[in-house]
């Protein structure tokens, strides 16, 4: 349970055997490689246009790949359970250059099928807004070619429904025109306009007054009933070859395999070819540099004495740490808190992995706050049922790995607090008549304060576990004298405290038991020599008055954030009296019925089950989300406040694509 230690890897290979070098460290999956730094400028290196195309086809491959899974999804559509897991498939499937080009080949035919049925669509578009616009002059006689006589001209065309066909005709008094009414509906009013050529601007003007809107028929003959069917027949035909060609599309949906296989195969071949890149390159050499955990020394020996090539691995130098990719290498619990770091920031390389730390803390505090039999029992079995049936890797077995876990620790604190679904068990047994009730060890209900400084005692046992780890850091790095003014005071501090403040216990929590009074006195002393270490040490670095300075700021950042820090704690009982406060008032809703009739009958039993399924639903859903995050910041703000050092790079060896398939183990 450490962060793994890494070698920086430098090889030159021939180059011919540069693709099949770097698949097998694909498949080796330990190797991250970068951008060298390597001096070639003085050598050839005619291959990177060709590198460059390399790239360009991959991601134009597993785009047409992508694109035609959407269509699928579109047309036929797979159907999943919901915990099955993803196909798994052996390393070579993931590198076979001719699976690919049939996989793309069977996406161009899905694109282009997609590509008629678009067509179509959009044909069929053009249509319906054909015989939108014919179906007001349906009723004409006139064919939509007619364009007058040699004297007389006529106009077809709207004004608003508003405008009667009488007000039309009055504006064109003046004029040798007239207007016939067509078609009339509550927005337009559908005419036709006959009048003499000479007089044709006139009668525009005049028509601007009652805001005509021309419309045209070009390229159209004969009547718009005419057209209509015509259009009616071609929007048919549309329509079959549109069913045409969506069941081919539908008949596609067997080759979704293919294409997922396919589209993984691109995604590593983008790997590879980008990696490929990052070499430096000759027409006869190739130059790799990267970083691979030192445990797998061995491994890569054995892979390069089949090569033609010179390598070498080194430890990095300590400026050189930033650049480190970080691992972290936990057992099966402490895997589970990878979804923490990983969410927060990894740890920088040469420092502590918290997960070991954090781990306890995460899941107690989590189980804690949610304290619930009938919640651990539920995510207990999501996250079995989970692991068993999605078979996860990677964060996805650290999120089931920490649901399963979070799910034990609220079990048994449920148990010890005696909360199953809040009171349920409580209130059907006072329904029934039985005296049977709940045993609990404490209740943040019925024991708020006791609860309180449990959290609190909880909260310094944490905040102590941090503040050791980074007395540890600084006497490793030779700081010993910071560990014992910083670290050492606190602690010194804190037993003065917790001495002067034990006689007052009994009391705080209600009990007749006595604490002599004399390890009140002692522990002031104590408290005393805490604070001069404290002083002491704030200002042994500095100056005259910086010295006044440095002793005012540590005694106010000591007080104001000890305080705050322990104070944070209280959320954990805040949280397990929330949840349970919440249950319980759906339980006692849910049985309103039954209460007053003083029993369950079938009536008053299934109201209770469908108000108790909805609201404890609402109430676990939000218990999970309120626990995580509080649990979440406990750890990050408070815990991780006291010696985490982030910023660690993530290791991202050479790996598989694997959205839709997964290497088989």
């Amino acid at each position: 349970m450490s962060i793994v230690a890494m070698k920086k890897l430098r090889l030159i290979a021939v180059q011919s055997q540069r693709k099949a070098l770097l698949e097998d460290l694909l498949k080796l999956g330990c190797v991250q490689v970068y951008e060298t730094e390597a001096d070639l400028s003085g050598l050839m290196n005619s291959l990177r246009d060709k590198r460059d195309e390399g790239v360009m086809e991959r991601r134009s491959q597993q785009t047409k790949l992508l694109n035609a899974l959407k269509v699928l999804d579109q047309y036929a559509p797979a159907k999943k359970g919901l915990l099955t897991p993803k196909p798994e498939a052996d390393k070579e499937a993931f590198l076979d250059e001719r699976a690919l080009k049939e996989g793309v080949e069977a996406a161009e035919h899905i694109l282009a099928l997609d590509g008629e049925v678009r067509a179509i669509s959009a044909g069929e578009s053009r249509e319906r807004a054909l015989l939108e616009s014919l179906e007001p002059w349906a009723d004409m006689d006139l064919p939509l070619e007619c364009r007058g006589t040699k004297t007389c001209d006529l106009l077809l065309g709207a004004v608003p429904g508003s405008v009667s066909i009488m007000e039309v005709n009055g504006t064109l008094a003046e004029l040798h025109a007239d207007a016939t009414q067509i078609k009339a509906d509550p927005t337009d009013l559908f005419i036709m306009v006959l009048y003499l050529r000479e007089e044709r601007d006139q009668v525009l003007a005049a028509l601007r007054e009652v805001n005509f809107s021309q419309v045209s028929f070009s390229n159209m003959t004969g009547t718009a009933k005419e057209n209509i069917e015509r259009c009616s027949e071609r929007l048919q035909k549309l329509a079959e070859d549109k069913a045409k060609t969506v069941e081919l599309l539908k008949a596609e949906g067997g080759k979704r395999a293919v294409l997922e296989m396919s589209a993984d195969a691109a995604g590593t071949g983008i790997t590879l070819c980008e990696a490929a890149e990052k070499l430096g390159n000759t027409d006869s050499v190739a130059f790799l540099e990267g970083w691979t955990p030192a445990e797998k020394e061995e491994e890569l020996k054995k892979l390069f004495d089949r090569y033609d090539c010179a390598w070498e691995l080194l430890d990095p130098a300590e400026d050189e740490y930033p650049e480190v990719p970080v691992k972290l290498k936990n057992n099966a619990f402490t895997n589970a808190m990878n979804m923490v770091t990983n969410m927060y920031s990894l740890p920088a390389y040469g420092t502590v992995d918290p997960n070991p730390l954090m781990a306890p803390f995460f899941i107690l505090f989590f189980g804690l706050m949610m304290a619930d039999i009938g919640y651990g029992v539920l995510l207990i079995i999501a996250g079995l049922v989970a692991r068993k049936k999605l078979k996860p890797r990677g964060s996805a077995l650290a999120t089931w790995q920490l649901v399963l876990y979070g799910g034990i620790s609220t079990l048994i604190m449920g148990v010890l607090t005696g909360g199953c679904f809040s009171d349920v068990v409580d209130r059907l047994c006072e329904i029934s008549g039985s005296s049977f009730r709940m045993w609990y060890l404490f209740s943040a209900e019925k024991q708020s304060t006791a609860v309180l400084v449990g959290a609190m005692v909880l909260g310094l046992l944490h905040l102590n576990t941090g503040m050791a780890v980074s007395f540890h850091m600084k006497r490793k790095a030779g700081n010993l004298a910071d560990g014992i003014f910083e670290e050492g005071s606190l602690w010194v501090m804190l037993l003065g405290g917790v001495l002067y403040a034990l006689p007052m216990l009994p009391g705080l929590l209600g009990r007749s038991w006595a604490i002599p009074a004399v390890l009140g006195k002692i522990g002031l002393v104590i408290l005393i020599a805490g604070v001069a270490m404290l002083l002491f040490g704030a200002g042994r670095h500095s100056k005259g008055f910086g010295k006044v300075t440095a002793a005012f700021g540590a005694i106010y950042n000591t007080a104001t954030g000890w305080f705050g820090d322990i104070l944070s704690y209280s959320r954990i009982m805040a949280l397990m009296l929330a949840g349970g406060v919440v249950g319980k008032v759906f339980n006692n809703v849910a049985l309103m019925p039954a209460v007053s009739k003083g029993r369950l009958t079938l009536g008053t039993g299934l109201v209770f089950i469908i108000i108790f399924l909805l609201g404890h639903t609402m109430n676990f859903g939000l218990n999970i989300l309120g626990c995580y995050v509080h649990d979440l910041r406990l750890q990050c703000l408070e815990f991780f406040g006291k010696f985490y050092q982030d910023g660690g790079k993530p290791f991202h060896p050479l790996s598989f694509s694997e959205n839709y398939r997964q290497v088989k183990e």
